[in-house]
């Protein structure tokens, strides 16, 4: 069986290196990816209008920020959907298209849900890593912490 060639679209330069990108997306925390170059070029791409941003809860506080720097380099106009999602199950398609978006973008999971490429919206998936600096988080519960305490983490996805 003959392989199928996977074509991969790359970001342009003139993106991944605009310094004003570069400065405006130090606001954001150093530890999270929110593929804002990859963002820009997509809609770009789509020669979008309106963007429906879709957040979870931990992540909403980024929107405003997120919003504000896609309007600018992307040249559109984004609507922060207020509803919390709790996962790539809960894509609201239908508000973004009653709000007139032409493209939703979905921060925090990966495309769990089959896109339909033919379809009314555009979607992006942002699957948001937060790097985690493991050394750091053990030396600081020692120094925190009496060699015999019991430490429970817990955490969560979302």
């Amino acid at each position: 069986p003959r392989r199928r060639m996977r074509y991969h679209q790359q970001i342009p330069k003139e993106i991944l290196e605009d310094p004003q990108l570069q400065e405006a997306m130090k606001i954001l925390p150093k530890n999270y990816s929110f593929e804002v170059p990859k963002t820009i070029w997509r809609l770009k791409s789509a020669k979008s209008k309106r963007v429906a941003l879709q957040f979870p809860e931990g992540l909403l506080m980024y929107s405003c920020i997120l919003s504000d720097i896609i309007s600018k380099f992307a040249g559109v106009e984004t609507v922060i959907m207020g509803d919390v999602t709790y996962g790539a199950c809960c894509v609201d398609d239908l508000s973004a298209s009653a709000l007139g978006c032409d493209f939703v973008i979905h921060y925090g999971h990966s495309c769990l849900v089959p896109v339909d490429p033919n379809g009314p919206l555009k979607m992006l998936y942002v699957f948001v890593e937060i790097a985690i600096d493991v050394n750091h988080l053990c030396s600081s519960l020692q120094a925190s912490f009496k060699a015999e305490t019991k430490v429970h983490l817990a955490g969560t996805i979302q």
